[in-house]
């Protein structure tokens, strides 16, 4: 086998995302398939965003995170998909170090901060179940306020630690077998030695980030289910539980994915598997935040009937008028 000489933090200009290049007749369908995705994404989460902010009925803990969740979707998407259209559209498949470095740090960021989200999502559905008269006291807008300025920097911190540490690692390849920078392809970019000893930093810290807001999301509705079950009346039970199904959708798609890519052996690492399950993660769960919680939400529908009615009247105004 032929030895490879490290390229060096200063001679390894760019990197080349195979992407979708083993599948060239499939460019076409993936180009529609993530520019519908990013349509719906950046539709959907707006959309979401800005009904939000517009009703004073939905100014609560709640749909407060869930506007973040869908200003973080907007950003994970946005940081991915634009560079994944221009690469199946032109077939530029090189993008610079820099360019490369700067989207983990960017992902690495949006990613940690939806797993912390979740967490908080979590807190304020145990505190709504178990508190239900001291909810308000709880979670005030000002703790939440206060909880997601401390997980973004929590966020941007661990985010720059993995930047630092991925980067400053001697790189014995240019070729990364995905359509985006993600952290443990580029991970892969460092030399055999290097990358052994990096996959474990990564992973004992990634473990205490991912799984600390999991154990915590799963006590939570270990609590939730308890206090769920005292309830006497079982149409009782079922409605106060429904107000969680749509963040517990949500948490079984991100962490099912997110677990097996990040945290398996390298050794079952197959680059055309992980690049498809990433999709779910970085691509479809995104889209679909915003229209799991429109549909299983009976605040947000209400919202979105209202705003219907009064469009309706005002058409009605102006036709009348002319």
């Amino acid at each position: 086998m032929k030895h490879m000489e490290p390229f060096g933090n200063e001679s390894l200009t760019g990197v080349i995302l195979l992407g979708f290049s083993e599948t060239p007749h499939l460019v076409v369908p993936l180009f529609c398939f993530f520019l519908a995705a990013y349509v719906l994404c950046i539709g959907g989460n707006t959309f979401l965003s800005m009904l939000i902010v517009s009703q004073p009925q939905l100014q609560t803990p709640m749909f407060i995170l869930m506007g973040h969740l869908a200003f973080v979707d907007v950003c994970f998407t946005s940081i991915i998909i634009p560079r994944a259209l221009y690469s199946l559209l032109s077939g530029d498949t090189h993008i610079s170090i820099y360019g490369c470095f700067a989207q983990l740090f960017l992902f690495l960021a949006a990613g940690i901060m939806e797993n912390f989200l979740l967490a908080i999502m979590a807190f304020d559905r145990y505190s709504a179940v178990c508190f239900p008269l001291h909810y308000l006291q709880i979670m005030s807008k000002r703790t939440c306020m206060c909880l997601v300025t401390i997980f973004w920097i929590i966020g941007f911190s661990h985010s720059s630690l993995y930047t630092a540490l991925t980067s400053s690692q001697p790189h014995c390849s240019q070729v990364i077998h995905h359509f985006f920078c993600d952290l443990p392809v580029v991970v892969l970019l460092a030399c055999s030695g290097t990358s052994d000893t990096l996959q474990r930093a990564v992973f004992t810290e990634g473990f205490i980030v991912i799984f600390g807001p999991m154990f915590f999301i799963l006590g939570s509705y270990i609590l939730i289910a308890r206090a769920v079950l005292t309830l006497k009346s079982s149409q009782g039970r079922w409605k106060t539980f429904s107000t969680c199904t749509s963040h517990l959708t949500m948490v079984v798609l991100f962490y099912g994915t997110v677990i097996f890519i990040y945290f398996r052996p390298s050794s079952i690492y197959t680059p055309t598997y992980d690049r498809d399950i990433s999709m779910v993660y970085s691509v479809i769960n995104p889209m679909l935040n915003p229209f799991i919680y429109s549909l299983r939400n009976k605040e947000i529908k209400n919202a979105v009937r209202a705003i219907l009615q009064r469009g309706r009247k005002r058409l009605q105004q102006f036709t009348a008028k002319t």
